[in-house]
């Protein structure tokens, strides 16, 4: 399990028939990114495009994703590697038990 922290992400909200995206960065580096295909969707499987994860998420998902990002600290970039079986995502640290927002 590869488990890289994010220190900033940038969000690219394009028009027409461009995905939605969040980049995530470690350091200056960006290490991967989250595509946000249409609800209902078929999503592809996750994949590296060079050295970096892209993970396929659906638009409903977006707030979730930028919330965490937002909110949670630290958060790592989760890449087990393609093909089914393998999850990916977004991870938080431990958190202790009755941590109030």
């Amino acid at each position: 399990m590869a488990l890289t922290k994010i220190d900033s992400y940038l969000v690219q909200y394009s028009a027409n028939a461009f995905a939605r995206r969040i980049g995530v960065k470690s350091g200056a580096t960006y290490i991967g990114q989250l595509v946000f295909m249409p609800n209902g969707s078929a999503l592809p499987a996750d994949k590296l495009l060079g050295t970096q994860p892209q993970l396929y998420y659906h638009l409903e998902d977006f707030a979730n994703c930028v919330d965490l990002l937002r909110n949670e600290s630290p958060v790592y970039l989760l890449w087990n590697g393609p093909g089914a079986g393998n999850e990916n995502g977004l991870r938080t640290s431990d958190e202790p038990m009755g941590e109030g927002e």
